[in-house]
């Protein structure tokens, strides 16, 4: 029997791989409709936010999504179909209106793990199972079903990386059928096809400098190109990799394409075994290509069988530690104003592309947090969440749990120092130049602490410390040191397990540490009076 057929687009914003719009093209259908409602909750401006964007995404993400579905929609009109994109509040609300209005007899969407995601799909099955429409929803965004490794493990997440990929196995590999037309688009009654609206429709400026556009012909173009080095391929070993690279970052830069699936993770796994059937010489898991793709599918994992996965609190595989709570020191991290150069112009390059090298963000994660500052990882995982292109909610919780060894990772003791680390790949600061032009003129011996140059030297860099460029906002031998204590203490506060950490307990230790910098702050001042006159 004919029926109409909605494929709802959310992320898999792709042709290739998407059994969800297979599925849906397939059998009888007199109509397809493929749609993207535009979620207020994504799209729509926040003054109040600390930089462009709404409340979900920064200018940058936004962007992103905007050139992936404009580009989708030029993808479906050569199939001889087209994107429908749909407005009018939340997009549940709105597909079961739809759903109604177009007598449609089957649905299909790619799986989504995140809770927001899991809350908005569940109203739509509940309507659509009462109405007596097939729902098909796959899924494809990861290489696994987090499900199905959960069930193995016997009804818990696996807890270490060794342990998920044993139990994983392989992918199934991607759908290799490609089809040269579908279904037409039928009547949309009273709704209207507003289009992918710009960036200025939305009410927005202009978007600052990028070089990573989005969409899946953008993907395919960028993985094909990558993969083209097959030795490169074959031999990649995280954590290797310049991340002072910026011109043509020494990674593949495909994370946002995964993110808003515009490649296909199977697609991609499957073509780098491609390659690695045939290399002579091969690195493996975990620092391997593959082995990093695995490393995505074990934060999913975890991520989606972890109640408060994204939360200190109520979270069972958190450590419970008192973080700061100091605004100034936030901002000065998100602002791209600690005084520490490296550090800085990691965060410049954050605001401006909406994307750095993994080891420039486990520099400036474990600056933030249990390196130099203490505040609390969720406060740098909420700048994360807004700032990057390819900003995974699994993923981005998952890296802060373990940068800052709340979970997963517990030598907190190993830390990436503001100043040594970034010299080690770029002794002579391109990068900081770059993102931060105030120090351009600089001479490389002072590049990495600009404080420590004489007057003189200053002034012929058009750059005094303190006026163009901050005084740092602590001393890194000193904090360190602080940092390194406290951590000790709130682990020694964790022996029992998180679940025996309650409030009042965090407050006392916490209270502990204010005493403490109080103290030292106290005497700081009398030891350096000390000194000057003796």
């Amino acid at each position: 029997m004919e029926v109409n057929a909605v494929v709802w687009f959310r992320k898999g914003l792709r042709i290739h791989d998407n059994p969800a719009l297979d599925r849906a093209r397939r059998g009888a259908t007199k109509v397809l409709y493929p749609i993207f409602v535009l979620d207020p909750r994504y799209l729509e401006r926040d003054r109040d936010a600390f930089s462009p964007g709404s409340a979900r995404a920064g200018l940058g993400r936004i962007q992103f999504l905007l050139e992936s579905l404009t580009d989708l929609d030029k993808s479906l009109r050569r199939l001889g179909s087209r994107l429908v994109v749909l407005r009018g509040g939340d997009p549940a609300e709105v597909l079961v209106r739809v759903l109604k209005e177009w007598n449609v007899g089957k649905l299909c969407y790619e799986s989504d793990t995140e809770p927001y995601g899991q809350a908005r799909d569940a109203r739509v099955e509940v309507f659509a199972s009462a109405a007596g429409i097939e729902v098909f929803s796959p899924v494809s965004h990861t290489l696994f079903d987090p499900a199905d490794i959960i069930r193995k493990n016997g009804g818990k997440p696996p807890l270490t990386y060794q342990s998920f990929v044993k139990l994983a196995g392989r992918p199934l590999p991607p759908i290799g059928q490609q089809f040269s037309a579908l279904p037409p688009v039928g009547d949309l009654g009273e709704w209207e096809d507003v289009g992918v609206p710009t960036i200025q429709e939305l009410g927005y400026g202009d978007v600052e400098f990028s070089p990573f556009r989005g969409g899946e012909s953008e993907a395919l173009k960028r993985m094909d190109e990558y993969l083209s080095d097959k030795e490169k391929v074959a031999t990649f070993e995280k954590p290797k990799g310049d991340p002072s690279a910026f011109l043509k970052p020494a990674t593949t830069v495909l994370s946002p394409y995964l993110k808003f699936g515009c490649l296909s993770s199977r697609l991609f796994y499957h073509r780098i075994q491609e390659i690695y059937v045939k290399a002579k010489k091969l690195t493996s898991p975990p620092v391997s290509l593959l082995g990093q793709l695995l490393w995505r599918e074990f934060f999913y994992t975890v991520a989606f069988g972890t109640p408060n996965f994204d939360r200190m609190r109520g979270n069972e595989i958190c450590k419970q530690i008192p973080w700061k709570d100091d605004d100034q020191l936030l901002a000065s991290w998100r602002d791209g104003r600690t005084g520490f150069p490296w550090i800085d112009a990691i965060m410049v390059q954050l605001r401006q592309w909406g994307w750095m090298h993994h080891l420039a963000r486990h520099s400036v994660a474990c600056f933030l947090t249990r390196g130099d500052l203490f505040v609390h990882w969720e406060k740098g995982r909420d700048v994360f969440e807004r700032l990057l292109i390819d900003s995974d909610w699994a993923i981005n919780n998952g890296n802060w749990l373990w940068l800052s060894c709340s979970s997963f990772f517990y030598q907190y003791h190993r830390i990436y120092s503001p100043i040594t680390f970034g010299k080690k790949y770029d002794p002579t600061g391109k990068f900081i130049r770059h993102f931060l032009p105030v120090l351009k003129d600089m001479p490389k011996e002072y590049i990495y602490e600009p404080w420590t140059a004489p007057l003189s030297v200053q002034k012929k860099a058009k750059c005094i410390i303190g006026t163009d460029y901050p005084k740092p906002v602590v001393s890194h031998e000193v904090a360190n040191k602080q940092c390194r204590q406290k951590m000790g203490e709130a682990y020694a506060l964790n022996s029992g397990g998180p679940s025996q950490v309650n409030d009042e307990k965090l407050v006392e230790l916490r209270r502990k540490f204010d005493q403490e910098e109080s103290t030292a702050a106290d005497q700081g001042p009398k030891l350096k009076q000390k000194r000057l006159t003796t």
